[in-house]
């Protein structure tokens, strides 16, 4: 009877280690939705650097940015919906050894250690556009987000996200796990549903304490933006919680010193409060007085406006002071 048990032991391990074996190639030939240029993996030089995009049509200029750091490797897009845009665009300006576009759009593909793997030998990566939540949901605590932390401490390369992409890309994040968020609403109830703020899976050098918005201007999210801070101020105990708001098509460049310039046809806004917002509670509206709230904005071009070193925030004179009176933004021009 033992004898006949493991002669039918090994037959359905042989008919099983197939599948089992096979799984991992199947969730990387789903996950990888193209390539432009070679499939050869290189190694090259590369220099870090990060780009965080407001949104809209991409700035040519703060792509071939990131490529020049890159030092001609592969370039590694990532997201959870769309397609492959982005690998034309990207090879055709030249320099690089591939564009490919990985379709992250599961738990199971997020685990995946041939995902991981992929995204280690990228010499540039970007986080498409999207539905934030969505990164959060897939690749926060998996073979996703390790990856992306072994190429900001160890492999040193950069590394942009445009709207989503760049929400996830700061330390704190507007999460969208129960939709968006109107500036409105938020201010006057900071605790809405709808206002979900965590930390983020990805931590970046110099966005330490610092949450990011998009679409700025032609959303008007600056109150959602200011409620974000509040809500890290009182949810996760920052002194003085900071915020960068990115205008459609316009993207902040950071370079491996911590330098910023501003690249495209909006503007950044660099926000730091002073002190914690005097009311901020479920179901009451915002308060914040006394123009706690700096802002420093910069005009974007196309050769990169500078705007200053995120080691040490501006400690000169804003473009406005913004305070929160029963919910209203105020916005007092310097």
């Amino acid at each position: 009877m033992r004898t006949l048990l493991l002669h039918y032991l090994k037959l359905s391990l042989l008919v099983i280690m197939p599948f089992i074996g096979s799984g991992q190639s199947i969730i990387l030939s789903q996950v990888s939705i193209g390539i432009s240029g070679s499939a050869a993996d290189v190694s090259t030089t590369t220099e870090a650097g990060f780009v965080l995009a407001g949104g809209g049509k991409d700035q040519d200029a703060a792509m071939k940015w990131m490529i020049e750091r890159s030092g001609g490797g592969d370039f590694v897009i990532i997201r959870s919906s769309g397609s492959t845009g982005y690998n034309d665009y990207l090879y055709e300006m030249g320099g690089l050894n591939s564009v490919e576009t990985l379709m992250i759009d599961s738990r199971e593909k997020a685990m995946s250690p041939e995902v991981g793997k992929r995204i280690r030998e990228a010499e540039a990566l970007f986080i498409a556009g999207g539905d934030q939540w969505n990164y959060v949901n897939y690749w926060n605590d998996s073979e996703v987000s390790e990856a992306i932390q072994y190429l900001i401490k160890e492999k040193k390369i950069p590394i942009g996200g445009t709207s989503a992409g760049c929400a996830v890309l700061s330390n704190y994040i507007f999460d969208a796990q129960h939709d968006t968020a109107v500036s409105k609403d938020a201010l006057a109830n900071p605790y809405a549903e709808q206002v979900s703020v965590s930390k983020s899976f990805i931590q970046l050098p110099f966005l330490e304490n610092t949450i990011a918005d998009q679409h700025y201007s032609q959303r008007e999210r600056q109150g959602r933006h200011v409620v974000f801070m509040a809500r890290m101020s009182k949810d996760f105990k920052i002194k003085n919680p900071k915020g960068i708001g990115v205008d459609r098509r316009t993207a902040v460049c950071i370079d491996k010193e911590g330098n910023a310039v501003v690249i495209g046809e909006g503007a950044a806004h660099f926000l730091i409060s002073h002190g914690a917002a005097d009311v901020c509670e479920p179901g009451k509206p915002l308060q914040w007085k006394k123009s706690s709230i700096r802002d420093y904005i910069f005009q974007g071009s196309q050769s990169g406006t500078p705007a200053f070193n995120l080691k040490q925030w501006p400690v000169g004179e804003p473009n406005e002071y913004w305070s929160v009176i029963e919910g209203a933004l105020l916005r007092n021009k310097n």
